[in-house]
């Protein structure tokens, strides 16, 4: 029976690699890409067009998201089922959250290198993933 596996997605080169190595060692199973809409309340102010609104901000962040999502499935071969998902608010909540409400083996993303000082300043999406995640993680470099 196919595993499903969650790989939080963006367009940096960290997430790339995150799914290329899911791609590859889980080459039958289902590759879950989700991707977080980031928003602040100064990005969801009503004359920009609010989040869940067809119109300004929002509706540009979804179309955007839908269009790597058709490069990332066109970059990689993989022989098992790709889902996306879109969903907004933050990262590394979402990620958790998602992970509480669906039925996910495992969790491959992205990481960025950075020093102690650095992680203990700003903190990752990863690193929150990892300590959170009721699943196994795999951070790809």
């Amino acid at each position: 029976m196919p595993r499903r596996i969650l790989i939080p997605v963006d367009e940096s080169p960290q997430a790339r690699a995150a799914l290329h190595h899911a791609s590859e060692a889980h080459s039958e199973d289902e590759l879950v890409l989700l991707h977080v809409i980031e928003y602040s309340e100064s990005l969801t102010n009503p004359e920009r067009g609010g989040r869940k609104q067809a119109e300004g901000w929002y509706a540009k962040a979804q179309q955007d998201a839908e269009a790597l999502f058709e490069e990332l499935r066109a970059d990689i071969d993989h022989d098992g089922d790709i889902k996306t998902v879109i969903v907004d608010g933050s990262p590394s909540g979402e990620i958790i959250d998602y992970l509480d409400d669906h039925d996910i083996d495992q969790v491959v993303v992205g990481g960025r290198r950075r020093s102690p000082a650095g992680k203990a300043i700003f903190g990752s999406t990863a690193q929150q993933v990892t300590l959170s995640a009721p699943c196994p993680v795999t951070i790809v470099h």
